[in-house]
């Protein structure tokens, strides 16, 4: 019997099966096709082979006996914290095959300032942070002529911390040319700008294997736990602060962070202060489907993921409405987005050596992108 004859046959006995043939399931949980979370699967394998071969990254070059290497140069430990997909790229980046020593030979330039560092050094601080990226460029234009040849078009940089975004205020090229590379990925933001620029996903760096907690087992419809620092936030908590299905906190929480992604089977991501945060990643790495309450968000690599498969989209005016949708879904539908959950989230994890498709491949990914748009140019 042919695998289609199979499916339809079996679809016709157990429920678990989807109509479509781009979402039918196994009892393994796992899709017979599973294209369905990639926008164009089989374009972005070619490109990605073609990627591997050769795209060229050169880095400016800094010593560590530079007044700020603390600043330019990769992290000599392994990073942590909430920024750290930022230290990450960076120190993945610079021992990677995609660096060249030949700028002639590059197809994109890094410009390998920290925002996060930035942050912290106390010679530069939050107030300083403009004008030393002002003062970079300025002194990167005059001793290198990389960066006058197109203006910062081909030039990147990589920003976790929400401060970026005003980071640029004092150097315009950046700001309009340089390919930006951030965790606020708003549209909103006026500093970035969509296609142009890039969604760098919030990870928290996690050890061990992930955990695979059947779906059957979760028993929480939603779940949300964070501080009350948006609008948006303050009204997820006036309408379901009180709620037996849906689980918000605003305080400390009786179990662990992780026993409630594991207990839930939707967990909200909500506009904070900014949209970047590590919720998306974490519900994503515990099994737990994420419900994207932030208004026109640039998901990470959303050129490349069909985020609709594997996460519920609502919008903050929607919020009223929240338990209908996520108890409109019916099981079938949940089934396939945890199915599809445990399909992506390799997608969304940093390693020091790098391992095909985690995090570090699908930005290189979302750079060879821009760089082949600008050949187009």
């Amino acid at each position: 019997m042919g695998v289609i004859a199979l499916i339809t046959v079996l679809s016709e006995l157990c429920p678990l099966f989807s109509g479509s043939r781009n979402s039918w399931l196994l009892f393994s949980g796992k899709y017979v096709n599973d294209n369905a979370v990639f926008h164009d699967r089989d374009t972005f394998m070619n490109d990605y082979k073609e990627m591997n071969k050769s795209l060229k990254i050169y880095v400016y070059p800094h010593q560590k006996a530079d007044p700020f290497s603390n600043v330019l140069l990769a992290v000599d430990f392994e990073p942590g914290g909430n920024y750290a997909s930022e230290s990450y790229f960076k120190k993945v980046l610079v021992t990677s095959h995609f660096t060249t020593k030949d700028p002639s030979n590059a197809d994109l330039f890094f410009l390998p300032f920290s925002i996060a560092r930035l942050r912290h050094d106390p010679r530069v601080g939050i107030d300083g942070i403009k004008d030393f990226i002002k003062s970079y460029i300025f002194n990167i234009s005059h001793k290198y002529p990389y960066w006058n040849y197109s203006n910062g078009a081909d030039h990147f940089y990589v920003a976790c911390h929400s401060i970026g975004r005003f980071a640029m205020e004092k150097a315009i090229d950046v700001k309009i040319n340089a390919i930006q590379v951030v965790c606020s990925s708003s549209y909103f933001v006026s500093a970035y700008i969509p296609h142009k620029d890039a969604s760098l996903p919030q990870i928290w760096p996690r050890l061990g294997s992930e955990p695979n907690l059947a779906p059957y087992k979760r028993k929480k419809l939603g779940f949300f736990a964070g501080t009350i620092n948006s609008p948006v936030r303050e009204k997820l908590l006036e309408w379901w602060g009180n709620d037996s299905d849906i689980f918000v906190h605003f305080g400390r929480l009786e179990r662990s962070y992780t026993e409630e992604l594991l207990d839930s089977k939707f967990c909200l991501h909500v506009k904070g202060y900014e949209v970047n945060t590590a919720r998306v990643a974490d519900a994503l790495f515990y099994g737990c489907v994420p419900v994207i309450i932030a208004n026109h968000y640039d998901l990470p690599f959303a050129d490349i993921l069909d985020w609709k498969h594997f996460s519920v989209i609502v919008a903050t005016l929607d919020i009223p409405l929240l338990k209908k949708i996520l108890q409109g879904i019916t099981q079938q539908e949940y089934l396939m987005l945890h199915s599809n959950v445990l399909k992506v989230r390799k997608h969304f994890q940093w390693h020091m050596s790098p391992v095909d498709f985690d995090a570090f491949y699908m930005v290189m990914y979302e750079l060879w992108l821009r760089r082949s748009s600008l050949r187009l140019q």
